[in-house]
C-alpha cells in the first residue's frame, strides 16, 4: 500500500515539524552490525523487526525519518517490500519521511527515478528523497518538477564528509566557484522567493571541509549528516554551519540507533538529540 499523498509544500511542513519535534533526521539503517546489536537476524525477517521497531519508536518524536534505501535493497524484491511498510509506517506515525537513495541520471531515466518516489500513488513515494548531481544539476529538473507538483521535497548532494569527494566537490570551475557552491547555488535559485522556505535543500557533510561554502541565501534546509559514528557532534554544529546553522537538520543515524532495541531509550535519545539541536538557533521541542 504506497504512503499517503503529501498535502502542503514540503519546505513548510518541515519546517512545522521542525518547530514541533527539534530539527533532527532519525536515520533507519539496518546496518549489519546494528542488527546483531539489537539481536535481529541479518535477513529480511531480522531487517523488517528492526527497522518496524525503530520507526514506531522515532516517528513520533522525530521530524524527519531517513531509511537508507541500499540496507533494503540488498534483499531484492522482498527488502523493498519492507521498505514501503517502513514508508507507510512512517507517516502513518506522523513523521516526515526523507528516502535516501541518492539517484542521479539523465532524461528519460531521472524521469523514472522521480515517479518512482516523488510520485503520488508510487509505492515507495516519499516527502523528500536525496539526489545525486554529478551529472548536472540540471539533469536534475525531472525530480525538481515532479517535486513541485506533488508537494515534495529533493535534497542534493552539495560537499559531502567522505575524503575521495574533495576531488570533485572542491573543484574550482570556469566562475570562480567551487563545485559545490554551484550546487548550492542551482539549489537557491530554485528556492527564490519561496515562503516561508523553500522545498529544495542541499546535503552537507557535518564534518566536510565547509570553509568558505556560502549557504545563507539557499532559503531552503541544510541536512547535515555524519554526527556520532563519523566523528561530529551537535554541540559543534552551530560553529560548523554559522550563520546558516538555523536551516540545518542534523541526520543522525547509528549514534542513534545504538540506544535500541528498546523503545524508551530510543525515543529519549532522540528527544535528547533534538533539544541538543536548539542551539543550532531552531526553537526547541515543543513537549
Amino acid at each position: 500500500m504506497p504512503a499517503k499523498p503529501a498535502t502542503g509544500r514540503f519546505g513548510a511542513r518541515l519546517a512545522q515539524a521542525v518547530e514541533i519535534k527539534g530539527a533532527l533526521c532519525a536515520g533507519i539503517d539496518p546496518h549489519p552490525a546494528l542488527l546483531e546489536l539489537w539481536g535481529c537476524r541479518e535477513d529480511v525477517a531480522g531487517v523488517e523487526r528492526f527497522a518496524l521497531r525503530a520507526v514506531e519508536a522515532l516517528a513520533p518524536v522525530a521530524a524527519m525519518i531517513k531509511p537508507q534505501s541500499a540496507f533494503f535493497e540488498r534483499y531484492g524484491a522482498a527488502g523493498i517490500a519492507v521498505l514501503e511498510r517502513v514508508l507507510v509506517v512512517a507517516r502513518e506515525a506522523g513523521a516526515l519521511v526523507l528516502l535516501d537513495v541518492k539517484r542521479g541520471d539523465i532524461g528519460s531515466t531521472m524521469a523514472g527515478y522521480a515517479a518512482a518516489y516523488l510520485g503520488d500513488g508510487a509505492p515507495l513515494a516519499a516527502d523528500a528523497i536525496t539526489v545525486s548531481p554529478y551529472l548536472g544539476v540540471g539533469a536534475l529538473e525531472p525530480a525538481f518538477e515532479l517535486a513541485g507538483r506533488t508537494g515534495r521535497g529533493v535534497f542534493v548532494l552539495a560537499l559531502t564528509s567522505n575524503p575521495e569527494g574533495a576531488d570533485v566537490q572542491a573543484a574550482v570551475t570556469g566562475t570562480g566557484r567551487t563545485v559545490a557552491q554551484s550546487v548550492v547555488d542551482a539549489v537557491a535559485a530554485r528556492n527564490a522567493g519561496r515562503h516561508p522556505v523553500g522545498d529544495f535543500g542541499v546535503v552537507v557533510g557535518a564534518t566536510a571541509p565547509i570553509g568558505q561554502l556560502r549557504l545563507n541565501q539557499l532559503n531552503g534546509p541544510i541536512l547535515a549528516p555524519g554526527i556520532g559514528a563519523q566523528g561530529a557532534r551537535m554541540h559543534n554544529l552551530r560553529e560548523v554551519f554559522g550563520t546558516a546553522s538555523p536551516h540545518v537538520v542534523a541526520a543522525i543515524s547509528r549514534e542513534l540507533l545504538r540506544h535500541g532495541p528498546q523503545p524508551q531509550s530510543l525515543r529519549h535519545a532522540a528527544q535528547r538529540f533534538a533539544e541538543e539541536a536548539a542551539s543550532l538557533g531552531h526553537p526547541g521541542p515543543c513537549r
